[in-house]
C-alpha cells in the first residue's frame, strides 16, 4: 500500500483542476473539449492536455461524435464509469451499509448487516466484518478497487484517521468514557488499502450533494437524526479546525441539575439518544394505555420489552395513534433544533436521514412547520427540507464518494 495521505483536505491548483474537469463530465457528459473550455473559462488546449492524462489512465474515453454546424466534428468525452471501483460502509439508525460503488456513485455490490450494539468494540467489529463481506463477493473487481471510505458517529481526528467515540456505560447521563479507535490503521493494515474515515453525518452530506442535489445548491445541513450533522458551505463540507464541527449538543455532567429545560427532556441543546427519543416515548405511553398498547402490538408484533424504532415506523404506517404522537413530539424537538442551525447558517436546504425517511411524510410536514415557525422568516423563507435521496445508502455512498473525489483529484 502506498503512503498517500487520503485524510489531507488542502488540495493543489491541478488537483482542484482534475476535479472540476471530471466532475462536469461526470454529472454532464458525454461533452467535447470546447463544451468544457466553455464551462470552465479556460482554453481548449489546457483541457486537451488533462483530458489526455484522463485516457491514459482509463478515467475518461472518447464516444460518438458530436453533431456539427461546420468543419471537423468535435469528439465526445464521458467519464468512466469502470476506471475503479471504491468500498463504501456506513452506519445508520437501524442498519449498516456496505457497498461497492463505481466512479459514477452507482452501487455494484450492496449488503447491509442489523446495526450492532452501541459499544465501540461491537461498532468497528461490524464495520470490519461488512467491508470484508464486499471484498469477499468483488473477486471481478479487486485488482480495479481504489480505496475504502467509511462514515462513523464521533469525532474523527483527520491526521491520523482515528475516531474518538463518546460510549456511555450506565443508563444516565453521568457516566461517559471517550473510546480512541485507530480505525483507519487497523482497515489499511489489514486489508492493504487506503482508506477514508469521516464522521457519518458529514459523509451523507457530502454524498447528497455529489450524487442527487442539484449543482447549484451550495449551502447544506444535513441532519443525522438530532444528533449530528454535516455542515456544506458555499459547495465545501465544512468540519472546523479540528474535524468537530456538527456535533449539536452541549453537556457537562457536573452542571446537569443546572441545565434543565421547561419545555420537556430531552431540550434541544441536549445531548440526545440517537432515535430522538421516538422509542422512549413511545413505550411511555404504551405503559399508560393498555387498549391502544394492544393495538401497537398486534401491528408491529412486538412487546413492550423490545419495541423499537422500526416497528414505530411499522404502525405510524397504519395511523396508529401512539406511533404518530411519539414522531409528532420527536419531530417539533428536531424542527427546534434544525431552526437554530437554520439562523445560524442560512443554508439552501436542510436535507433529513440516517433512517428517519422511514418516519413518512407526516414527519417531514411537522418539522417543516416548526422550522418556520422558529426561525428567522428570512432565513426559513426559501428554504427547502427534505429527505435524504440516498436514504440508507447516503452515509457509505457519501464515505465512498469522498474517495472517488480524492481518486478524481489523482491521489489515487
Amino acid at each position: 500500500m502506498g503512503t498517500i495521505d487520503l485524510q489531507r483536505e488542502e488540495l493543489t491548483e491541478k488537483e482542484k483542476r482534475h476535479i472540476e474537469i471530471l466532475e462536469i463530465l461526470r454529472r454532464r457528459g458525454p461533452l467535447s473539449r470546447p463544451d468544457i473550455a466553455k464551462e470552465m473559462g479556460i482554453n481548449v488546449v489546457t483541457v486537451s492536455t488533462y483530458i489526455d492524462d484522463f485516457i491514459k489512465y482509463n478515467l475518461v474515453h472518447e464516444k460518438e461524435l458530436d453533431i456539427s454546424d461546420g468543419g471537423r466534428r468535435p469528439v465526445l468525452l464521458d467519464l468512466n464509469p469502470q476506471g475503479g471501483y471504491i468500498i463504501g460502509a456506513g452506519l445508520n439508525l437501524m442498519n449498516m451499509v456496505g457497498v461497492l460503488a463505481d466512479l459514477k456513485g452507482n452501487i455494484v455490490l450492496k449488503t447491509q448487516f442489523d446495526r450492532p450494539g452501541a459499544s465501540a468494540r461491537e461498532i468497528v467489529e461490524c464495520l470490519l466484518g461488512i467491508i470484508r463481506e464486499i471484498i469477499r463477493r468483488s473477486k471481478d473487481y479487486t485488482k480495479d478497487i481504489r480505496g475504502i471510505g467509511v462514515g462513523i458517529a464521533g469525532i474523527i481526528d483527520k491526521k491520523n484517521g482515528s475516531v474518538r467515540w463518546p460510549e456511555r456505560i450506565s443508563y444516565n447521563y453521568t457516566n461517559y468514557v471517550s473510546v480512541n479507535l485507530p480505525l483507519r490503521e487497523l482497515i489499511e493494515k489489514e486489508l492493504g488499502l487506503p482508506a477514508i474515515i469521516e464522521n457519518d453525518a458529514t459523509a451523507a452530506c457530502f454524498g447528497e450533494q455529489w450524487l442527487r442535489l442539484e449543482p447549484s445548491l451550495k449551502n447544506i445541513i444535513y441532519m443525522f437524526s438530532g444528533v449530528g450533522s454535516g455542515i456544506m458551505i458555499n459547495g465545501e463540507i465544512y468540519t472546523g479546525s479540528y474535524g468537530c464541527a456538527g456535533e449539536l449538543s452541549i453537556y457537562n455532567y457536573k452542571q446537569e441539575e443546572q441545565f434543565s429545560c421547561s419545555l420537556g427532556n430531552p431540550c434541544f441543546l441536549k445531548r440526545w439518544d440517537t432515535d430522538l427519543g421516538i422509542v422512549e416515548d413511545a413505550k411511555s405511553m404504551l405503559a399508560k394505555d393498555n387498549k391502544l398498547a394492544d393495538k401497537f402490538f398486534k401491528l408491529t408484533s412486538s412487546n413492550i420489552d423490545n419495541v423499537d424504532l422500526k416497528s414505530v415506523f411499522i404502525a405510524n404506517r397504519t395511523g396508529d395513534t401512539i406511533a404518530s404522537l411519539a414522531l409528532d413530539k420527536a419531530a417539533a424537538r428536531l424542527g427546534i433544533k434544525i431552526a437554530s442551525l437554520v439562523n445560524l447558517l442560512n443554508p439552501q436546504v436542510v436535507v433529513i436521514g440516517g433512517g428517519l425517511e422511514e418516519a413518512g411524510e407526516g414527519f417531514l410536514n411537522k418539522v417543516s412547520l416548526t422550522v418556520k415557525d422558529w426561525a428567522f422568516r428570512e432565513a426559513a423563507e426559501d428554504l427547502k427540507i427534505v429527505y435524504s435521496q440516498l436514504r440508507e445508502n447516503a452515509v457509505a455512498l457519501g464515505a465512498a464518494s469522498l474517495v472517488i473525489e480524492k481518486v478524481f483529484a489523482g491521489l489515487l
